[in-house]
């Protein structure tokens, strides 16, 4: 059966394409619409988009097998991607990605059998502060041990992606919000920068004959 955006998504496509030079520019933001609304990115949907922005299919499925982000076989209800870079590994991301096998009865790259989850392994997430950390959907789950994690995975389930969000939203330290104002401005400057910083800079060495 052939793929098509809704109305509303037809829209925001128009939308789009008024942002960009040419409409190939506009080709990630697209698929991202398509695989929102059809959960991954199928060949009808290679084909729509192709049609759609007067690419080729060998255009669009490029770009599709490039990013890891678009999914090219049916994936569960909630993505939950396990960052296993250095940083997170340190801190137990190999822990976490063993804990959701066993919780979820399914290795990584391939979805539970209720079809809640589908499990994936990232090489890097870019919260190397926060490891180890998980993503799950859109959102970004940080400072994790199992228990908290249990409690994340347990909120998709019973209440939906979006109110789990909403819960875990400042899980970014796991600890209670401090009531002191945050200062955004920089600190002062030490006082030996400062001494460096008033020294000239040194002069340059003479470049002799080396003939």
């Amino acid at each position: 059966m052939a793929f098509a955006l809704t109305p509303e998504g037809e829209r925001e496509v128009d939308e789009l394409l008024t942002r960009y030079p040419e409409r190939r520019a506009s080709l990630l933001p697209v698929l991202w619409l398509c695989q929102r609304q059809n959960g991954w990115i199928s060949s009808e949907v290679v084909d729509y988009v192709s049609q759609r922005l007067d690419l080729s299919t060998a255009t669009v499925r490029g770009v599709v097998t490039f990013y890891t982000m678009f999914f090219e076989e049916p994936v569960g209800e909630n993505v939950v991607w396990v960052c296993r870079t250095l940083s997170c590994d340190l801190r137990g991301g190999k822990a976490i990605q063993d804990h959701l096998e066993n919780k979820l009865g399914c290795t990584a790259g391939h979805t539970s059998s209720d079809g809640k989850f589908t499990l994936l392994k990232a090489e890097c997430l870019a919260a190397c502060g926060q490891a180890p950390m998980v993503q799950i959907n859109d959102r970004y789950y940080e400072n994790l041990d199992v228990e908290i994690l249990d409690r994340i995975i347990e909120a998709h389930v019973t209440r939906g992606a979006e109110a789990a969000a909403d819960e875990f939203s400042t899980h970014a330290t796991f600890g209670a919000p401090s009531k002191a104002p945050i200062s955004t401005a920089p600190p002062p400057p030490s006082p030996e920068a400062v001494r460096l910083a008033s020294q000239p800079p040194p002069a340059p060495e003479p470049v002799g004959d080396e003939s």
